[in-house]
Formats: C-alpha cells, sequence, structure tokens
C-alpha cells in the first residue's frame, strides 16, 4: 500500500509574505491498496492514528477525517483471450514481449466497469515509463503515440481472430453434440 498527500489548502500561498494563521486547513491524500484491504479497516485504521497523533498536541482545534471517495482494487486476469490479442499486437508492433507486470494506478471505473457489465476489462497502455502520467509534465510522445495507434489495430485484428477460432470450436462441438444424439 502507499500514501499520496495531494494537497493542502488554507495557508496563503499567493506573492508577497502575510502572517495570517489560517482558520481552516484541509489536506488531501489517498491511499493505493494492496491485495486483501478492506476499505472500511483501512478507513476506521487511518482516522484511528489520526486523531491519536492529533489528541497528543493538545491543541484547541479539532480534527475532522473524512473518506471522499472509495474504490475496491482490481486486478487484470492476464489469462483472458484480450491480453493474448494485446502480447501478439505488442510484439508484432514492437518485436519484443511484454512484461506482464502490476502496476498500481487509480481507475476506479476499471472495477465498477467491470462488476456492472459482468464483461474482463483490460487496461492497455501505450505511454512509456517515463510518461510521468498524472503528474504536472505528463506527455505522451509522438513516437507512442504512432506505435500505440498500431498496436490499437493489431490488437483489434488478433481478437477477432481469437473470436472466430471461439466460435469455430464451439460450433464443431454443437455438430459433435448433435450427431451423438441423432439430430
Amino acid at each position: 500500500p502507499s500514501l499520496s498527500i495531494h494537497g493542502i489548502e488554507g495557508a496563503f500561498a499567493g506573492t508577497g509574505t502575510k502572517t495570517v494563521i489560517p482558520s481552516k486547513v484541509i489536506g488531501k491524500f489517498s491511499i493505493r491498496q494492496a491485495p486483501n484491504m478492506q476499505i472500511p479497516v483501512v478507513e476506521k485504521q487511518v482516522k484511528q492514528y489520526l486523531e491519536e497523533v492529533f489528541s497528543k498536541l493538545n491543541s484547541p482545534n479539532k480534527l475532522t477525517v473524512s473518506l471522499e471517495i472509495e474504490a475496491m482494487p482490481w486486478v487484470a486476469d492476464i489469462d483472458d483471450p484480450q491480453y493474448k490479442a494485446a502480447k501478439i499486437a505488442i510484439q508484432k508492433v514492437f518485436s519484443v514481449s511484454p512484461d506482464m507486470i502490476r502496476d498500481g494506478s487509480t481507475i476506479p471505473l476499471a472495477r465498477i466497469f467491470q462488476d456492472l457489465t459482468k464483461k474482463k476489462v483490460m487496461m492497455l497502455p501505450i505511454g512509456g515509463a517515463d510518461d510521468g502520467e498524472h503528474s504536472q509534465n505528463e506527455k505522451l510522445s509522438r513516437f507512442n503515440y504512432i506505435q500505440g495507434t498500431k498496436v490499437f489495430s493489431v490488437f483489434f485484428l488478433e481478437l477477432s481472430k481469437i473470436h472466430e477460432d471461439s466460435l469455430a470450436k464451439t460450433n464443431q462441438k454443437k455438430l459433435k453434440i448433435s450427431q451423438l444424439i441423432g439430430s
């Protein structure tokens, strides 16, 4: 798991100097969960820890901790046919086998979409490790954009081949069953 601080609101941030103490400060952070972590447990542990640390300050101020967004983690099924098609596409376009690594990211929609549709979801990135996704200097190189477009084209072609093979096998099974039962 990891904890990232995303923002602090309330302090003076303009040009010049101010010595005014803000009446309210808001801190924003996120926690990336490791497998088997449960949101209610993590929420309780974080609140308990922050309240414990704050109480030691003996401050007359108040602390409020709230959970604004929660999302269950999502882990890809790399044995899904989509990943077979993606591997072939990457090999054809880049002439290398892809490294199937686990990489944390914040895309709650993946799990939600998969749960709602009851279909497998796949993330097929076209960016590089140095693209700084979600950072202030996020980029996508022209090379990755062009090669990524090629990867998507080959991916859809390979996925259609896998689908055709699957349909052919299903039809062969139906034919064998109908022959066995004499239909």
